[in-house]
């Protein structure tokens, strides 16, 4: 999916689950943009157990530093807003990385083109059995083992940047 198109939509039940979140998504649900009303249901049906959801502890740091970094929250805040995040008993926590899922992972950044980063998470979600893999950039569209729904339409992705450019 190009950011030209509207997303895929974030009509979401139980029955679509698991559903594995990335960076982008946890940083967005924890800040006060403009377009983080989809972020922020996702994790809030996590949270709550409405939906099955998977978060890699390695997405817990790598929102940190998008919410420290990009988003001007403080080391603290980041800090104080994830620990709070990880609190939630209804998410299934992944805290894997065994050489083989290290070697899948960097595979797959290989054969499609797209960082370490999001071939791991593509590679966490193959591993896992997730359904779908909830985004807010299109570098997941290429996998078939799951679906990838972008939870921007190419308006809101503008509109989150130039919220970011403050």
């Amino acid at each position: 999916m190009s950011f030209d198109e509207e997303p895929m939509g974030t009509a979401m039940s139980e029955d679509d689950g698991p559903y594995l979140f990335d960076v982008g998504v946890i940083a967005l649900a924890h800040t006060d943009a403009p377009v983080r009303d989809a972020a922020l249901s996702y994790v809030r049906d996590a949270i709550t157990g409405e939906i099955d959801a998977i978060v890699p502890y390695t997405a817990v740091f790598g929102a940190h530093a998008v919410l420290s970094t990009y988003y001007g929250r403080s080391n603290a805040e980041a800090s104080r807003l994830l620990e709070n995040f990880m609190s939630a008993n209804r998410i299934r926590w992944y805290d894997r990385l065994p050489e083989t899922l290290v070697n899948d992972s960097l595979e797959n950044a290989r054969a499609v083109n797209i960082g370490s980063w999001d071939g791991y998470y593509a590679q966490v979600a193959i591993d896992e059995g997730v359904n779908t893999l909830v985004t807010i950039d299109d570098d997941f569209e290429t996998f078939e083992e799951f679906d990838t729904d972008v939870i921007l339409s190419s308006a809101e992705f503008q509109e989150l940047n130039a919220f970011l450019e403050g």
